[in-house]
């Protein structure tokens, strides 16, 4: 076995094995059938649940495995191997932005009703932050809760929400004060019930998962569903975007090794002009250029992991590997497509696939435009 590379060690290697051959078995072979479905089955949940795959970072107490970010890291890598990024992206979306903020902000009541069934699959969560006047401007928010009997009622709309036809629940921001701004935000864990309509969208890429319109038109929320501090929400929204955006560039990195590996086999295999394209400088060199993108976007997503689960603040280095490795994913995919020909314009082929998924990198999670403002911020300028 290969020395593995920091901040990952051989017991994150031994995961990473174990959950490739999963995904690889379990997951891959279906990735096709499930572009032109739509859709993925909601028992891919406690399948990954049964492998202990849906709870890595949370505690055993919960039905999670005890581990870290380290371990999710590995996983969010390696679900690139399922092929379909729509299915990686409805597991991620389950993982790494609707249960953490219960974990950390949840009360125990919240975690035994919520995270318990997610970690076990049996419930399956999203996130509701964006809206159609409101994405990354947040305090623009303009879904209401206004208070009632022992809880809210909340009236507006929510978009772009992935797993938002299938959710049980989702964890949604909304506005609890008349004023702007950022003051009067607060999370309230909404379940799927009366007054809860989806819309399904259809997109470019991330065919497989379900992403929707949300309309959310007088839905009552108990009281103890106000998950953290009333007015407080803006906090919580801040928590979880460093996690997303470096499981973002982590989930690019995946991709990227994936799709390389992939072209450079393939050009060795394929013959033009007497020679395997390989053979000729203008492939050999492409591909030497593409494994130093890889290469490079590796180190800045592993230098934001390190400092990251060391409990730094590492904004500036998850940002710029956010902005870095999702432009970077998209291009290379463009260049494994070009090298492919004719046949990696065909359906058939999985990096027509990849090219369309690469595609939202540089839009979710924070655009390149606004990572590049938060850098602007944080290198002074």
């Amino acid at each position: 076995m290969s020395t593995p590379t920091p901040p990952f060690t051989d017991e994150h290697d031994e995961l990473r094995q174990s959950a490739r051959g999963f995904i690889e078995r379990e997951l891959a072979p279906h990735a096709r059938q499930w572009e032109e479905d739509r859709w993925f089955p909601n028992e891919v949940f406690p399948k990954l649940a049964a492998q202990g795959l849906l709870g890595l970072k949370y505690p055993e107490s919960y039905g999670g495995q005890g581990g870290d970010y380290l371990h999710e890291a590995v996983l969010v890598e390696e679900l690139a191997r399922t092929g379909s990024g729509g299915t990686a992206a409805g597991i991620g979306a389950h993982i790494n932005i609707a249960t953490p903020p219960i974990f950390k902000f949840g009360t125990e009541d919240q975690k035994q009703r919520y995270l318990v069934p997610a970690i076990a699959g049996e419930k399956i969560g999203a996130l509701g932050i964006t809206e159609p006047g409101a994405g990354s401007d947040v305090a623009a928010l303009t879904t209401r809760a206004e208070r009632a009997d022992d809880g809210f009622i909340v009236n507006g709309e929510k978009t772009y929400i992935t797993n938002g036809v299938r959710a049980d629940f989702i964890v949604t921001a909304v506005k609890t004060t008349p004023e702007g701004g950022h003051g009067g935000i607060s999370f309230l864990i909404i379940e799927r019930g009366e007054g809860v309509e989806s819309a399904a969208l259809h997109k470019l890429g991330w065919h497989a998962s379900d992403t929707a319109t949300i309309s959310l038109q007088d839905v009552f929320v108990p009281e103890q569903n106000l998950l953290g501090e009333l007015n407080g929400g803006f906090k919580l929204i801040m928590a979880n975007f460093q996690w997303e955006r470096l499981a973002m560039a982590l989930g690019a990195v995946g991709a990227m090794t994936l799709a390389w590996e992939r072209t450079a086999e393939f050009a060795k295999q394929r013959n033009a002009f007497g020679k395997p394209l390989s053979g000729h400088q203008v492939i050999r060199h492409k591909l030497a250029d593409m494994a130093t993108s890889v290469y490079t976007c590796r180190c800045v997503t592993y230098d934001a992991l390190r400092r990251f689960v060391a409990g730094e603040e590492p904004l500036k280095e998850v940002t710029m590997a956010k902005l870095l490795t999702q432009r970077a994913s998209f291009e290379l995919m463009d260049e494994c497509l070009q090298i492919h020909g004719g046949a990696g314009y065909m359906k058939e082929y999985w990096v027509e696939r990849a090219a369309r998924d690469s595609r939202l990198g540089p839009i979710g999670g924070g655009s390149d435009e606004i990572m590049r403002e938060i850098l602007g911020r944080v290198l002074g300028l």
